[in-house]
């Protein structure tokens, strides 16, 4: 029998996240990067500095870890202001619900509302924020480090 603190192996656990986790969470940020060029600019700066960057996202930022067997899979960040800075969840876990359930955390921990920057090209993304209650509020046409066009979009609750 599981125990209820402890998630039957192949769960997912959706847990607060921990310096510990920079690691991880920098490939996880690294390989959906590289799994999505085709709709999500690559990273413009050099791989050694990512784990550095989510290590001030993690002290800086409310972060959720999504984890299987206790390995991360997805993590979501919440940064000053309501924005939610990052939401990334690797293959083969998209499509399955774990966005939504990452999000859902930050909408119920956030109830005054969500803000965010999704790329323009990233429509996937999009469609999935529009589900999810968010509006397209405005955009740049690449005023951003990748110089990629992308969309400001906003969640209140009704």
């Amino acid at each position: 029998m599981t125990s209820s603190r402890t998630p039957a192996p192949g769960s997912v656990e959706i847990r607060r996240g921990l310096p510990d986790d920079a690691a991880a969470l920098a490939d996880l940020f690294w390989r959906v990067h590289v799994e999505n060029t085709a709709t999500i600019p690559m990273i413009v700066h050099p791989r050694q500095t990512v784990q550095p960057f989510l290590r001030s996202v993690l002290e800086s930022c409310e972060v959720w870890v999504a984890t299987v067997d206790g390995r991360p899979v997805g993590f979501a960040a919440v940064g000053a202001g309501g924005d939610l800075d990052h939401l990334y969840v690797g293959r083969p876990h998209t499509g399955t619900g774990l966005g939504a359930r990452l999000l859902g955390r930050a909408q119920r921990c956030h109830p005054e509302g969500l803000a965010l920057w999704v790329f323009a090209s990233n429509t996937g993304a999009v469609r999935f924020y529009e589900r999810h209650g968010f509006v397209v509020v405005g955009g740049t046409d690449g005023d951003n480090e990748e110089g990629a066009p992308d969309l400001r979009m906003r969640w209140a609750p009704a």
